[in-house]
């Protein structure tokens, strides 16, 4: 078959809508229709030759959708025509030494990589970690495919398949924060402002939101920041949240993918027992100075992929606690677009308007 789909022809280029070519699925695979796609700063950084080079041109981005399976393999158990999913970046099969170790939510399939399911012109277009959200149907293994409540809004399931598990898994999953504790959090992005969602959750009583846009103050403390730092109103950031939380925060998350900020995360957590968490993404290749004196006395600094959590473990139950009212995503959702208007959800990105936006197909 056939299908409509935005595709990167070129590093910074405008993405392209164009018909591809679309394989049918394998014994281990679904056909989706995708319902939604929300557009992450993961997808730019693909697009900009910052990660994913190992992909090459072109490629379908896109790692956020929720949609309907229409279709599905022999192999496949879990999943049925008309179950509504949400595709995942990080597989979750269940039975390799990694998902049985009980230590980590990186399945071995991941490194793993199968055919892409797109073609252009006789040509094969890469689909960005094996679930090319950004076309209005795509092929995914089963492993990739989290199944979720049949009346779940696909604008809000899209989001939570990204942003909000790897912003909330971070302080449930990885740090573990804990009730009474005090987080500090830099970049309040579309995974920022979800890691907040979880320090609210987790009943932290003092969480420092830091931004430079001061747009983002009113939202932050509406889901649940306590404190607001805006880098270029303060002489010191790490001195000043040392001063609020008393001696460093006992949590700090780094959630835009710049190794300044982390550094800047590292020094402004208590250097006794802080837990730093890595949450951003850096480009390829970026390295950064370290002290090991910085993790001597007991701090301790971690990387968190997909919020440390079991994909299509947590999915559902993170959609069922928005159904339910205990996480507060609708106000994050800022713009609903067209996938002939996905080139200017990136603009808006680029110039901090938009927290997330979402193609609804």
């Amino acid at each position: 078959m056939q299908t409509r789909a935005a595709v990167a022809f070129a590093q910074n280029a405008p993405l392209e809508i164009v018909m591809l070519d679309l394989a049918k699925p394998g014994p281990d695979e679904v056909l989706v229709q995708m319902k939604a796609t929300g557009l992450c700063h993961s997808d730019l950084s693909l697009i900009e030759g910052k990660i994913g080079t190992i992909l090459g041109f072109p490629v379908v981005p896109g790692h956020e959708g929720a949609g309907l399976v229409v279709e599905v393999g022999s192999a496949v158990t879990s999943l049925k025509p008309g179950d509504t999913v949400v595709p995942v970046s990080v597989p979750e099969c269940g039975q390799c030494a990694n998902c049985t170790s009980g230590k980590t939510n990186v399945c071995l399939q991941l490194r793993m990589p199968r055919p892409s399911p797109f073609s252009y012109n006789g040509q094969p277009v890469a689909s960005f970690t094996g679930t090319g959200t950004f076309a209005e149907y795509s092929v995914i293994a089963e492993t990739r495919v989290a199944k979720v409540r049949s009346d779940a809004r696909a604008d809000v399931a899209c989001y939570v398949g990204c942003g909000v598990l790897t912003g909330v898994g971070a302080v449930l999953d990885t740090a573990k924060v804990t009730a009474g504790s005090s987080v500090a959090i830099f970049g309040l992005g579309g995974i920022g402002l979800c890691a907040l969602e979880g320090a609210r959750i987790s009943g932290a009583t003092k969480i420092v939101a830091i931004d430079i846009n001061p747009a983002r103050e009113a939202i932050a403390r509406a889901h649940g920041a306590t404190h607001f730092i805006n880098p270029r109103e303060v002489e010191d950031v790490v001195a000043k949240v040392r001063e609020i939380t008393g001696g460093g925060a006992d949590y700090t998350f780094e959630c835009v993918g710049n190794v300044a900020l982390l550094s800047q995360a590292i020094d402004a957590s208590n250097p006794f027992w802080g837990t730093v968490v890595s949450v951003g993404i850096p480009g390829e290749g970026v390295r950064m100075d370290f002290d090991p004196g910085t993790i001597m006395t007991g701090r301790k600094i971690t990387g968190s992929l997909l919020g440390g959590s079991r994909t299509r473990t947590t999915i559902p139950r993170l959609v069922d606690w928005h159904a339910d009212g205990v996480l507060h995503l609708d106000d994050l959702i800022t713009h609903r677009l067209t996938l002939d208007e996905i080139n200017k959800g990136f603009d808006m990105m680029k110039n901090g308007e938009a927290i997330r936006s979402v193609v609804i197909f």
